[in-house]
């Protein structure tokens, strides 16, 4: 090679290194902000609020911007993280925290690195899940034993996992700490313990009693494998519903459903309330306070054979300040409330449009079977 072609060789060399070290020292750096409101911080706080919403893309979006400006700033890593979990990609969420716990470096983002591990652990429940949400939450602990975040999401993940008295001591230790969280821990405490109060006795029932909202296919479970309503109908003699002609379509939409033997049980049955709509179960469709306390008048009048309750109440006056007595449900709100099965608030209120919980809805079936027994 001639002096003149290797000295353009090497000048080369030193443009290409020179350019790929101005590239690594931009990226690490990161992107120029446009505005003073484009900062990773306000980013990131956008991005978990948008997280809390359920609006995943958006909030992805605003982690990206956030990792975009600051390449080392780990909290978006942590929200990376959370979010691709939520779209199932976990592949990506592990490698996203993963990132965010070695670019941790203060105490409150290593915190928050170890709480979002347990976060991470609790929505994948891959083998081993707990204990290693466990790993996670003793070297959060061992950074700062007063921050209540890995004890608010370790409770969180021991409610999900049945461990009831262990997420109960974890919500409690929140709430002493009173540093944060105590509000949703308080709520959280609440729930574990309607929990405990109402057994659950199936496994299925266990799963369902963590739900902070129930469904129409959760509350076919409940009826057919907690309270065994087709075995209870049996043994009462309650005749088997005949579908009309026009009813009998087949029905779509829960096919692949995991619980849909129960689904199928309960369309058997006949409850009122929880009929297919058309040819459409609609599974996954929430069910309320006043959706449900028509479904166990339905129960009761079917056991008990009391024709009357269903008209008992019309025309009466409504005690409650949010349900008028020409409202729909109302006289099967009276029935249930009457009986002591569901009730109303210290204000008179009876929430009909609530969403129910599991431990609510197991506590609501304890009370019913109480009062079949009277």
């Amino acid at each position: 090679m001639s002096t003149a072609s290797t000295m353009r060789h090497l000048l080369l060399c030193i443009i290409w290194v020179s350019g790929a070290i101005i590239f690594v020292s931009c990226a690490a750096k990161g992107i120029k902000p446009v505005s003073p409101m484009d900062t990773p911080e306000h980013h990131n706080l956008v991005g978990m609020n948008l997280f809390e919403k359920g609006e995943f893309q958006k909030a992805l979006t605003e982690f990206e911007r956030a990792k975009d400006l600051a390449p080392k700033y780990a909290p978006a890593y942590v929200g990376i993280g959370l979010t691709m979990a939520e779209l199932n990609q976990f592949d990506d969420a592990f490698s996203a925290m993963k990132k965010a716990k070695k670019l941790a470096s203060s105490k409150p983002d290593k915190v928050l690195t170890y709480s979002g591990m347990i976060r991470l652990y609790t929505k994948w429940q891959g083998k081993g899940w707990l204990e290693k949400a466990e790993g996670s939450f003793s070297k959060g602990k061992s950074v700062d034993k007063d921050d209540p975040a890995p004890h608010y999401y370790m409770a969180v993940a021991y409610r999900t996992a049945d461990e009831y008295e262990k997420s109960a001591e974890n919500f409690k230790k929140v709430i002493d700490l009173n540093k944060g969280y105590v509000d949703q821990a308080d709520m959280g405490w609440e729930a574990v313990q309607r929990i405990q109060r109402a057994m659950p006795g199936t496994r299925v029932g266990k799963k369902i009693a963590g739900l902070d909202k129930i469904t129409r296919s959760d509350v076919a479970a409940l009826f057919i494998e907690e309270l065994e309503l087709d075995k209870l109908f049996k043994k009462r003699g309650v005749p088997a519903k005949k579908r009309v002609k026009e009813e009998i379509q087949p029905l779509t939409d829960y096919q692949n459903h995991v619980l849909r033997a129960d689904i199928e049980a309960i369309i058997g049955i006949g409850i009122r309330g929880l009929e297919p709509m058309g040819n459409r179960f609609a599974p996954e469709k929430e069910i309320t306070r006043a959706n449900f306390a028509v479904m166990i008048e339905d129960i009761l009048v079917k056991i008990t054979g009391e024709k009357d309750v269903p008209v008992k109440y019309i025309g009466a006056k409504s005690p409650f300040k949010d349900v008028g007595s020409s409202h729909y449900t109302f006289n099967a709100v009276m029935t249930c409330t009457t009986r002591g099965i569901m009730k109303a608030d210290l204000n008179g209120h009876f929430k009909g449009e609530k969403s129910v919980s599991g431990a609510d809805a197991l506590l609501i079936l304890r009370r019913l079977k109480e009062a079949l027994e009277r």
